[in-house]
């Protein structure tokens, strides 16, 4: 596990999400965890925005999920936030995608048993209005 990084500013954090997709390889999953409001969704619009400059990252939150093709392989953007339980991760395909594409996971623990064991965990916590913790844990 990497030393958390404190009172990071949002072009702090969306730094750091640059900074791990360029050094991820497909496939891999990435669980984001935090509370309403803690920077998930601004973590994950930097790491796409990065593979695909100027394209527009809405929330997945009606959606559920939303792909985009990139150099690097298919990213999948996932927030379960509305997930009614574990056992509708096998109806949406996440547990194939895991294995094929570039997961990123929003409200991962709403996955249960499904969650993959290899993961990358960022780990992102409100210290003020503008700034937060982040931690990120890589595989081992």
């Amino acid at each position: 596990m990497l030393q958390p990084i404190r009172n990071l500013s949002q072009s702090q954090l969306e730094q750091q999400a640059r900074l791990l997709a360029s050094c991820i390889t497909n496939p891999c999953v990435i669980a984001l965890w935090g509370d309403m409001g803690a920077g998930k969704s601004t973590f994950a619009r930097a790491f796409i925005q990065s593979l695909l400059p100027g394209i527009e990252v809405p929330s997945p939150t009606f959606t559920l999920i939303q792909t985009y093709d990139t150099a690097r392989g298919e990213i999948w953007h996932c927030d379960l936030y509305r997930l009614k339980g574990p056992e509708d991760v096998e109806e949406l395909g996440l547990i194939e995608a895991f294995t094929q594409h570039i997961c990123l996971i929003e409200w991962p623990e709403r996955l249960g048993a499904f969650l993959p064991d290899f993961r990358y965990n960022v780990s992102i916590e409100v210290s003020d209005a503008d700034h937060r913790h982040y931690k990120l844990e890589c595989p081992s």
